[in-house]
């Protein structure tokens, strides 16, 4: 058994590497499953330990599937139209959280119809653990020391090895984002003046979009750019206007439900 053996893997064991971004959806998932039955009561839902089992597993799936597949077309389609088998290798890095935004609806719509789950209060529950999840998997992207910011000269910057000058430590802001973003959906969920579900979930795609439109300005665009007339975007910016539209159209139609 070999410990730290490089900075992406965590430990080497009968020549198998455990990498630090797979320990992240480890401890995300663990979360999840641990934090689920704490959060539901908030709105009054039951659910089977089993029901809670399938849930995170699909979510698990979801995340996977969706993630790799998200980044594959939306970040290197030419890269593995070239090399398709590269599409299962996972451990070599590349998850998009746009396609697994994607992958994890489609999943847990699947279970939740299956098992006849409200759709709306659960998505309101899991607003928190998708939170520290996405935290998690940005505390992976710090220790591998990738989608790191552009060139900068303030006092915490990072240096990232064999890439010149001091860079924005981009993974930090994006972890001060999801946990900011899960203290907020925390703080909505146990409110106890009555909220229409599904508001919470609203409030959490809105925050996400706007916050991730903002951390995108700082770090260093991996694939071309979007250019609409005379705006230009990243790719990141690009996928998340859909979730902010998206968001926004929740939060109306859900006062509008409530109100009317």
């Amino acid at each position: 058994m070999i410990f730290f053996p490089s900075r992406e893997v965590a430990v080497e064991i009968l020549g198998f590497s455990v990498h630090w971004y797979g320990i992240m959806y480890m401890l995300a998932f663990l979360f999840a499953y641990v934090s689920l039955p704490g959060l539901l009561h908030y709105r009054s839902l039951r659910m089977r330990d089993e029901d809670v089992s399938a849930l995170v597993t699909a979510g698990i799936l979801g995340v996977l599937i969706g993630g790799r597949l998200g980044y594959v077309f939306f970040y290197a389609p030419l890269y593995f139209l070239a090399h398709p088998m590269e599409v299962l290798a996972v451990w070599h890095g590349g998850m998009s959280s746009h396609g697994g935004f994607i992958g994890v609806g489609l999943a847990l719509w699947i279970v939740l119809q299956k098992r006849s789950i409200p759709i709306l209060p659960f998505l309101d529950v899991i607003t928190v653990p998708v939170a520290v999840g996405l935290m998690l998997g940005r505390f992976g992207n710090f220790i591998n020391l990738e989608l790191y910011g552009v060139a900068t000269t303030l006092p915490w910057a990072i240096e990232i090895p064999g890439v010149e000058g001091l860079r924005h430590p981009t993974q930090i802001y994006a972890m001060i984002k999801d946990a900011l973003i899960a203290v907020i959906c925390f703080m909505h969920l146990r409110q106890p003046m009555k909220r229409p579900d599904g508001l919470t979930f609203a409030y959490f795609l809105i925050f996400y979009g706007l916050l991730r439109f903002l951390v995108e300005f700082f770090r260093v665009e991996t694939v071309e750019s979007w250019t609409i007339g005379e705006l230009t975007l990243t790719q990141g910016q690009a996928l998340t206007i859909p979730i902010i539209v998206f968001g926004l159209v929740l939060y109306r139609w859900l006062l509008r439900r409530e109100f009317s």
